[in-house]
């Protein structure tokens, strides 16, 4: 009985200090490196400002995209939006004729992709979309190639589709999604931005910069599943993961995480010291 006391007033002079640390590192959170890039294309800095809305990206999380528009693909043909987007879908609102930063936000992707663990073209798909209505499916079909070659790995032909368009249905797209672009001569100034959507066009993440990390997109794109993952790992994905709005990418909540398995340590050695305390009483 002695030992019993002793023991159970040594451990609960521990617990006040132990829940304080937990709670301490609960409002923390560790971040994951995110290089942006500049919201503007640098080749149209030097034109005057035309009238219009100011170039930017107005956040629609939960929004749907028109799947009912139309466009062409690499090879020419007509393409209806929603026939493309059969699950998670990333789209890079682009211009092929860009010689700065589109390349480096194409040419981020391509790299990352092979990391993916998802099956392109069964899993998920990547869709390049030029806001440029005067582009042609030709133009579009070289860049493809481009591409599709840099990741110097198989990556299905349907995997990662490259359109073009009219001025009515770009515009109603993008204006869906909520991102501002405006020309300049030849060239435009726009958002480093991509979006990914669910199967039934839901946007549920927009990605930016033209630096892509391996989890990030994995995770926007479990995030697009519309539940195929399970209710039960949803919610310890939602637990141990967040998306930073600041720093625009997801990071891991590693002092969150830390913090629980504290508490949960703490109070299974309380149980077994009591329990234990019991037996030899």
């Amino acid at each position: 009985m002695a030992w019993m006391n002793g023991t159970t007033v040594r451990v609960f002079r521990c617990i006040p200090a132990v829940l304080l640390a937990a709670l301490m590192l609960f409002p923390c959170r560790a971040g994951a490196h995110s290089e942006e890039a500049s919201q503007k294309h640098r080749a149209g800095d030097p034109f005057p400002q035309e009238e219009g809305p100011a170039v930017g990206v107005d956040e629609r999380l939960g929004a749907k995209i028109p799947l009912d528009t139309t466009f062409r693909d690499e090879t020419g043909k007509t393409v209806r939006l929603g026939d493309l987007i059969t699950g998670p879908t990333i789209i890079l609102p682009v211009y092929y004729s860009c010689t700065n930063i589109c390349n480096y936000l194409q040419g981020g992707l391509a790299r990352v992709l092979p990391a993916i663990k998802y099956r392109p073209a069964t899993d998920y798909r990547v869709i390049s979309l030029s806001f440029d209505e005067s582009e042609t499916p030709p133009l579009a079909a070289r860049y493809k190639r481009i591409y599709l070659t840099s990741m110097n790995v198989p990556f299905p032909e349907d995997g990662w589709r490259f359109l073009t368009g009219d001025a009515p249905n770009i515009q109603r797209l993008t204006a869906a999604a909520g991102y501002r672009f405006q020309r300049r001569g030849r060239d435009f100034i726009h958002p480093v931005t991509s979006l990914v959507v669910a199967r039934d066009g839901t946007i549920v993440r927009y990605l930016y910069g033209t630096t892509f990390l391996a989890k990030d997109v994995t995770l926007a794109l479990l995030e697009a599943r519309e539940g195929r993952s399970g209710a039960s790992i949803r919610k310890v994905m939602e637990f141990c993961f967040s998306f930073d709005p600041a720093g625009k990418t997801y990071v891991f909540n590693l002092m969150r995480v830390s913090a629980t398995v504290i508490i949960l340590c703490t109070g299974g050695f309380l149980a077994f010291l009591l329990l234990h305390g019991n037996k030899r009483k």
